[in-house]
């Protein structure tokens, strides 16, 4: 990348889930991702893999009371190490879009790391399970990163029957898009921004 490396590192324990997050933007995809929610673990895989930024993931929680705290938790570490490995942002392209199939399912991402966090997900899933995950806490996960990385998402499912390619088809838009967006522009000495800051 250059002179700056953009890895961060975090560890996170609560009452309720107890994580370890490490996150090099610049890498080559590389994972170690271990969670006790297998299907969103190959999630993360993806994401590492799609976004070449290289991934440890280490996550255990409440499993007993639900999903919900481990998988929020996960989005706000990950967030977190997002934001700090980005540092002052100088040269980013900042804009991020992807559209991506998965065989009957189609995603499209769209993000601004922008120190503006939002969330928009309109992403209707069949299936209330997969294995153990709540579905439905995948916009959690989301929300939890968007909020923690100060980025803006954007995520809309275009068209989508089955749940496990509906997901798996939004993780890789956003691994894309996020990819895209956290490059380096050369032309861009400071921040890409009519602000002067991001």
């Amino acid at each position: 990348m250059g002179e700056i490396d953009r890895i961060a590192e975090i560890k996170r324990k609560t009452r309720e889930t107890e994580m370890f997050v490490e996150l090099n933007l610049d890498g080559t995809g590389q994972h170690q991702v271990d969670t006790e929610i297998t299907f969103l673990s190959h999630m993360l895989t993806l994401f590492a893999v799609h976004s070449l930024c290289d991934l440890k993931l280490a996550a255990r929680g409440d499993m007993d009371v639900d999903d919900h705290h481990t998988v929020e938790d996960i989005g706000i570490c990950l967030g977190e190490c997002i934001k700090t490995a980005l540092g002052d942002k100088k040269g980013i392209k900042r804009y991020g879009e992807a559209t991506i199939p998965m065989d009957e399912a189609l995603a499209r991402v769209v993000v601004d790391i922008s120190s503006r966090p939002f969330l928009v997900y309109d992403v209707p899933v069949p299936a209330e399970k997969l294995g153990v995950l709540s579905t439905e806490n995948i916009k959690e996960f989301f929300r939890a990163l968007a909020n923690h990385a100060g980025i803006t998402i954007h995520i809309d499912l275009l068209k989508g029957e089955n749940s496990h390619h509906i997901i798996e088809a939004v993780f890789k838009a956003f691994a894309r898009a996020f990819k895209t967006a956290v490059g380096i522009e050369p032309k861009i000495e400071g921040v890409w921004s009519s602000k002067g800051q991001l």
